[in-house]
């Protein structure tokens, strides 16, 4: 059976932000790294640090504001089944600018924002909002 570790990495975020977990570790990834370094940077999770020991894994402390998680919502939206690809004027604006979309490009993975700056288009991983 086939699964989509990015996709799981991002259910497991959302189950453990919904039931108000303090952090959650997930199966270490480059790409999964820097996503969540990403995430990180945007202020939506608190921080992301590499678990060594193990097997080895990513542990993402969540972030709350006044008892609400700060991730509303997450959605993959490249999917193994049905890949999406986008050129730089077709990156639109998540929630008008409150939300993030994550793609993933030949110079590496960067926000929507930092894509439309540099004009380059590329794999639409996720948004999260």
């Amino acid at each position: 059976m086939f699964t989509d570790p990015i996709a799981d990495m991002l259910t497991r975020i959302r189950n453990a932000s919904a039931a108000r977990k303090a952090d959650v570790v997930i199966p270490f990834s480059k790409m999964k790294w820097e996503i969540a370094n990403i995430m990180a940077k945007e202020g939506f999770i608190r921080s992301a640090e590499k678990i060594l020991e193990g097997r080895g894994g990513v542990k993402v402390q969540l972030k709350y504001q006044n008892t609400l998680p700060r991730i509303d919502g997450i959605n993959r939206i490249s999917k193994p089944g049905r890949r999406i690809y986008i050129n730089n004027e077709e990156i639109r604006k998540v929630r008008n600018g409150l939300g993030i979309a994550i793609l993933s490009t030949s110079k590496g993975l960067f926000t929507d924002k930092q894509a439309r700056e540099m004009k380059i288009g590329g794999e639409l991983i996720c948004e999260i909002y």
